[in-house]
This record gives structure tokens, C-alpha cells and sequence, in this order.
């Protein structure tokens, strides 16, 4: 029995507000199970379960926080000054995106 169906796969598309094709259902369901597959391979390793999460990529990572500096503001109105159009202390730019 399958773990995924294409049911599944639209009822999620739906939620995420998106529409796809019975080509793109198809290829969702045949990566959900290559991933499936991957996970029950890793499930198999022997001692898994006793393996720490890692927090990083690199073993030897320290973190290295720096401390607050403050420092003073540039002058709103002098950085307002080098705008075309602006409202409220806050820069209006061209609409990008649909």
C-alpha cells in the first residue's frame, strides 16, 4: 500500500493554494516516495537513534558573538533628501512584484 496518493497530494496542493496538473501530481507522488524510500534507508543504519542532531555543519565550529556597539544615527532628513519619493520617513519604491 501506497503512503502517498494523489488525493493526498491535491488535497495539499489546495492548502498551499496552488494548482497542479496531473504531470506535476504524478511527479510529486514519484518524489514523495523516492524521499520515503531515503528515510526508511537511513532509519536502517544500525545505532541511529543514538546519534546526537547535529547544530552545524562543522564539527570545530565555535560561535563568536560580538558585542553591541551603538553608534549614532545618520540624519533622517539628509538620507530623505537623496530620494524621489518617499512618505512618512519611509522610502517609496517602484512595485516589483504581481
Amino acid at each position: 500500500m501506497k503512503k502517498f496518493t494523489e488525493e493526498m497530494v491535491n488535497d495539499y496542493a489546495d492548502k498551499l493554494l496552488i494548482g497542479l496538473t496531473d504531470e506535476e501530481n504524478n511527479m510529486v507522488l514519484e518524489e514523495f516516495e523516492i524521499i520515503d524510500k531515503t528515510i526508511d534507508l537511513i532509519n536502517e543504519i544500525e545505532g541511529i537513534e543514538n546519534v546526537e542532531p547535529m547544530t552545524h555543519c562543522l564539527d570545530n565550529f565555535i560561535y563568536e558573538l560580538r558585542e553591541d556597539e551603538i553608534e549614532e544615527s545618520e540624519n533622517i532628513d539628509e538620507l530623505l533628501a537623496n530620494c524621489d519619493d518617499y512618505i512618512n520617513d519611509e522610502v517609496r519604491v517602484p512595485k516589483v512584484v504581481e
